[in-house]
């Protein structure tokens, strides 16, 4: 197989779905239908299964997927270390990046590292804290921003840390928050269990959530036209004085807070690139950016 074999079967291998795959890999649908095809005629074996939505993947299919993506893996990590033989920051980082720091922080610290290494290129994945835990355990990328403690037996860099607080555009207290109109957003699971947890410790009631939105930079809107308060990180809505913000504590009155991390494993730092990016971040306040 060829390498773009390799990247065709990782590709369907991952979306399950031909036109993403095409999509992905700026092929036409014939073209990837065509190139599969070629490639099971070699082998003699049928690769995959066309179902109503959507693929699935034959024994030998999924056997062949596995070893595409060990080979491309291997590929990266043969170019990576040539890369690192010419002794200069240069190459692709590849990153990934929870949602809210990628749209608050990221662009920020690639304009800046690439102000000093402009020879360094980034790929740059994004979504929840979760999956960008995955990510790095995966070896899929070589360093991961993420908000909330995952179970990690390597490197780690605290970058800051925010309270969970009640933003509001109006004054309230604590006692009439369960009739307030309450604004809620798909956030991941650790973030949803702290704001539950604080909740039923406090009230016997549920929230009076009378909208539901997918993001949080929608939910701040929401807040900041009056139609309701929110339970959010304090970075948030920190830059907005007219609202009203009261941070959630503990029993104890401790501050609930939550982290922001680098996550990075100990051998990528071998990697002339990767040492640069992470001394760099070290090097930065990136709570104050």
């Amino acid at each position: 197989m060829k390498i773009q074999d390799w990247e065709m079967l990782a590709t369907l291998y991952a979306t399950e779905n031909i036109t993403q795959a095409a999509h992905r890999l700026f092929l036409s649908q014939p073209t990837l239908t065509s190139r599969l095809k070629k490639l099971e005629n070699y082998y003699g074996v049928q690769l995959i299964i066309r179902k109503q939505r959507g693929i699935t993947f034959t024994p030998e299919g999924e056997q062949l997927a596995q070893h595409a993506k060990k080979m491309l893996y291997e590929q990266r990590k043969i170019e990576e270390r040539l890369h690192n033989m010419k002794e200069q920051v240069a190459g692709t980082i590849r990153v990934g990046v929870s949602n809210f720091f990628a749209l608050n922080k990221m662009p920020k610290l690639l304009r800046l590292f690439k102000q000093s290494y402009p020879n360094v290129e980034f790929q740059v994945v994004t979504g929840w804290s979760s999956e960008m835990h995955r990510l790095i355990l995966n070896n899929d990328v070589h360093i991961g921003f993420i908000k909330g403690d995952y179970v990690w037996n390597e490197n780690k860099d605290l970058l800051y840390e925010e309270e969970i607080c009640i933003a509001s555009p109006w004054d309230f207290t604590w006692k009439d928050l369960p009739d307030l109109p309450r604004i809620d957003y798909y956030t991941d699971e650790k973030m949803r269990s702290i704001v539950d947890q604080w909740w039923y410790s406090n009230y016997k009631q549920t929230p009076n959530i009378n909208i539901q939105v997918s993001q949080v930079e929608t939910c701040k809107e929401m807040i900041i036209n009056g139609l309701g308060y929110a339970i959010l990180a304090n970075l948030v809505v920190r830059p907005y004085p007219e609202l009203i913000i009261k941070p959630l504590q503990h029993p104890s009155g401790k501050a609930i807070t939550r982290k922001t991390w680098m996550y990075y494993h100990e051998d990528t730092l071998q990697l002339n690139i990767v040492h640069a990016f992470v001394r760099f971040i070290q090097t930065l306040d990136v709570k104050a950016l």
